[in-house]
C-alpha cells in the first residue's frame, strides 16, 4: 500500500508515521502495517507499507451486524488501548518528553501558518487550563473508530499511527469515545475493556474538542 502526500503539515505526520513503523518492526506487542519504505520524488512524499485486509471498526458499526456483537467489538476497541496504555514505554524506541507542553507548541505552529482549524482565543484557553499532570503511557495519538482495523481473523490492528509516541493516555481516550460519547451502552462496553482511567467531562473537553482541534 502507497500513501502520498504533498501536502506541508501532512508530509510532516507522513515522515513521522513512517519512522514509528519502521521502528515497531521487530516486536510483536504493537500490531501495525509493516514498513517497507519511505522515499520523496520532487515534492512528493511516499510511504510504502503493507496492505491490510479487513474493515475499520467505524465500518463494522454501521453495518448491519447485530447490536450485541458491535458492543463486544467496542468492548474489545477499549481492551486494545488499555493494551496499549499498559505497555513498558523503556522497551520501545519512543521520546520522553512532556508531550502536552509539546503539543501546544506545535498548536501554535499550525496556528501561525493557518495549518489548524484552531483558533488564539482557543489555544490561549489551552494554555491556561492544563489539567493535572497523568503518568504518561504509549498512545496512539489519533485513537478514533476509524484508525482500527479490524483483520479477518478477528484481530484488531492500530492503523495512521503518526501520532503514536509517549503522551497523555486522556487524550486517546478521549477520542476513542467522542463517536459514541451520549450512547451509554456503547460507553458502558467500552469501559468494560477499558480500566485504565475514566476520564472526567472536562478532562474530555480539553482533549476532543480543544486539544483535537488543531489537529
Amino acid at each position: 500500500m502507497l500513501k502520498t502526500t504533498n501536502h506541508n503539515i501532512y508530509d510532516e505526520w507522513l515522515k513521522k508515521e513512517a519512522s514509528t513503523l519502521k521502528s515497531l518492526i521487530n516486536q510483536n506487542e504493537i500490531s501495525v502495517p509493516k514498513f517497507y519504505d519511505f522515499f520523496k520524488i520532487k515534492n512528493t512524499s511516499n510511504l510504502l507499507m503493507s496492505f491490510e485486509n479487513g474493515i475499520t471498526l467505524s465500518e463494522a458499526l454501521n453495518s448491519n451486524i447485530p447490536h450485541k456483537q458491535k458492543l463486544k467489538l467496542i468492548e474489545k476497541f477499549g481492551q486494545y488501548i488499555y493494551h496499549l496504555h499498559s505497555l513498558d514505554t523503556n522497551k520501545f524506541h519512543f521520546k520522553h518528553d512532556d508531550w502536552l507542553t509539546h503539543q501546544l507548541i506545535k498548536a501554535e505552529k499550525y496556528l501561525n501558518s493557518n495549518q489548524t482549524e484552531g483558533n488564539q482565543k482557543l489555544l490561549t484557553i489551552l494554555k491556561k487550563e492544563k489539567p493535572k499532570y497523568m503518568k504518561q503511557t504509549i498512545i496512539h495519538g489519533d485513537y478514533t473508530i476509524d484508525n482500527v482495523l479490524i483483520n479477518l481473523d478477528g484481530s484488531f490492528k492500530f492503523i495512521d499511527v503518526s501520532g503514536m509516541e509517549i503522551g497523555d493516555p486522556r487524550y486517546d481516550e478521549a477520542l476513542a469515545i467522542r463517536k459514541f460519547i451520549n450512547k451509554h451502552d456503547y460507553l458502558n462496553a467500552f469501559y468494560k475493556g477499558y480500566q485504565y482511567n475514566k476520564i472526567t467531562f472536562v478532562e474530555y473537553n480539553y482533549f476532543c474538542n480543544g486539544l483535537y482541534e488543531f489537529f
